[in-house]
């Protein structure tokens, strides 16, 4: 076994990859190529015969390690030995792989692995780590067989076997199936796809890590569309010829996210042509990552660009109502109009009308209300004959016999109450539901109602944060931003009226004044949810970043101030595990 050189800095520490943070360029990853040759082809019962592997940093090696490898209980077949090279005798004397795998793991330690058809070789590593107890660090892996897919088509080779790429490429180490042969040439390969990579604006990690084939062409060809985008939070729209917004999207570093979607890391089949389609990129910077949020949440409600899919159409929002009636039931609607009449608090707003529906069922179920649709006034109710639901008792009101309004009414205060936010009856009455249903073994009906129930405290308990920061008329708030400064927010209604930041706090007061001089004046919100001058999902937004954030100041509406019940919705939300907050007021 040849010692490994010195290592050089690592460059990845196994953290997860992700736009959001910053790109690692390749000039400054360590990579180790590594080849094994085996006894056969399934990890767990064939062994390692030999181990080769390739350290590089910049385009240049830094290392080596190779040694063979005694299997303990595989034979190495006539076929392999051929293949390969590599006879018992060789092996009889190399050390065991329990042995070998420590110095491997300390030589690769802190570095991207490479391999051509990884799930191979890492798979054998893998399993011999379990099986010896030894920790397998989890690294970030590049398979050269996928990427070679990515930008040599086969029109330029037959296949994407290491010989035929090396070949290709012209490599000056030709592969021989000996391991460290055909490391050192899977390292040149590797290098030959960055550069085949580089010509399409792929220069990080990150990027490496997530692009797609398809549609790669025709996105390519608009990649002028990137120059000029700023390199700060905000805000960007894709435009076609006429000017019209096609697609909105958001973020902290709108030139790489940008430039993403023309080197192929965008892998949504509906952007390919989007992309097709767009002749322009406008942009919008933003003080911080929040206002882009924000901003981008108000412009596709405004414009609903036709490749979005998210915050367009609030107006189609569902919610369940009790009916002005002399003997209410529970609906779903989506007009206004609906939700003015209604004697108790509506519950929603669903993004999906069958998400209401499926809570409404199980409130019908649950609460002893009426729920045949015939309109009964007090001349009709002595003629009223009971509904097919009432025979088999799962209708209240006059189909059940009762003829006085107040009796109605007492009977489902507990539902009238869960519109007004305290959900306690109704975890308790889903819970015996539940016990009941698990008794008669019906296990999916029972999972319908955990999931309606749960469904319908966490619409509750956004609805109650959301009613509670609309009723603050301004409220201040900074958090840490991305260069070790400040972002900062000044929120009145639930809406972000201003935002800014600053490099270093001391210089947060000046600011502060300025920005509250500037900022966007709010009405304060109507009786009803909808009568407001803010998206709820805006609202929403902002409720979770002041989870997170400092307050600085806050004007209340009255002696409640900025606050949740103790026992409202969101309490029975946290409980239940329908949602979770990482600060709860």
């Amino acid at each position: 076994m040849t010692a490994p050189f010195d290592r050089a800095p690592s460059a990845l520490h196994n953290t997860q990859l992700s736009f959001d943070s910053l790109g690692t360029p390749l000039s400054d990853v360590t990579f180790v190529i590594v080849d094994l040759e085996t006894t056969g082809t399934r990890a767990g019962q064939s062994e390692i015969t030999e181990i080769g592997a390739v350290k590089t940093r910049g385009g240049e090696v830094i290392g080596e390690f190779q040694t063979l490898v005694k299997p303990e209980h595989s034979v190495i077949s006539p076929f392999v030995a051929r293949l390969t090279g590599i006879t018992h005798a060789m092996v009889d004397d190399a050390p065991s792989i329990s042995s070998v795998l420590p110095s491997f793991l300390e030589f690769s330690i802190g570095a991207v692995l490479v391999a051509h058809n990884a799930p191979f070789d890492i798979g054998f590593l893998r399993s011999a780590c379990e099986r010896l107890d030894y920790h397998w660090p989890a690294p970030t892996v590049l398979d050269t067989v996928t990427l070679a897919r990515r930008v040599v088509g086969r029109d330029e080779v037959r296949n994407h076997k290491l010989s035929t790429l090396a070949a290709h490429f012209g490599t000056q180490v030709e592969p021989d199936h000996r391991a460290l042969s055909d490391a050192r040439a899977t390292g040149e390969l590797l290098h030959h796809l960055f550069e085949r990579f580089g010509g399409y604006g792929v220069t990080t990690l990150e990027e490496l890590s997530t692009v797609r084939q398809s549609g790669w062409a025709k996105r390519q060809a608009k990649s002028h569309l990137a120059k000029g985008v700023p390199s700060e939070p905000g805000v960007y729209m894709f435009l076609d010829g006429t000017r019209r917004v096609l697609y909105i999207g958001k973020s902290g570093n709108m030139a790489r996210r940008v430039r993403g979607y023309f080197n192929a890391s965008e892998n949504r089949g509906r952007m390919a042509e989007m992309i097709t389609a767009a002749q322009e990129v406008s942009c919008l910077p933003c003080a911080h990552a929040l206002e882009a949020e924000v901003r981008e949440i108000r412009l596709i409600g405004e414009l609903a660009p036709p490749y979005n899919r998210r915050s367009k159409n609030p107006e189609r929002n569902s919610w369940i109502v009790l009916s002005d009636e002399l003997f209410p039931r529970l609906s779903v609607v989506r007009a206004n109009s609906a939700l003015e009449r209604s004697p108790a608090p509506p519950l929603g707003p669903f993004r999906s009308r069958k998400s209401a529906q499926a809570v409404k069922e199980l409130l019908d179920t649950l609460y002893p209300v009426k729920r045949c649709t015939a309109t009964i006034t007090k001349r009709s109710l002595g003629e009223h004959r009971p509904c097919v639901s009432a025979q088999v008792g799962q209708c209240g009101g006059p189909c059940a016999g009762i003829t006085d309004t107040d009796d109605y009414r007492s009977s489902i205060s507990e539902l009238i109450d869960l519109l007004a936010g305290d959900l306690s009856s109704l975890q308790r009455l889903a819970a015996e539901r539940m016990q009941r249903l698990a008794g008669e073994a019906r296990f999916e009906t029972a999972a319908e109602v955990r999931d309606a129930m749960r469904s319908a405290v966490a619409i509750a308990s956004r609805a109650e944060r959301v009613s509670a920061l609309r009723r603050v008329p301004e409220l201040i708030a900074a958090a840490p931003g991305f260069d070790s400064g400040w972002d900062l927010a000044i929120i009145r209604h639930g809406k972000l009226a201003g935002a800014g930041h600053v490099s270093a706090r001391p210089s947060m007061g000046e600011s502060l004044t300025a920005l509250q001089s500037t900022a966007e004046w709010v009405p304060a919100p109507g009786p009803l949810p909808q009568e407001t001058d803010s998206l709820p999902e805006e609202t929403r937004l902002l409720a979770g970043w002041l989870e997170t954030a400092e307050l600085i100041s806050v004007i209340p509406a009255d002696d409640r101030g900025w606050s949740l019940p103790r026992q409202g919705a969101t309490s029975h939300a946290h409980s239940s595990g329908a949602v979770r907050l990482s600060n709860p007021v």
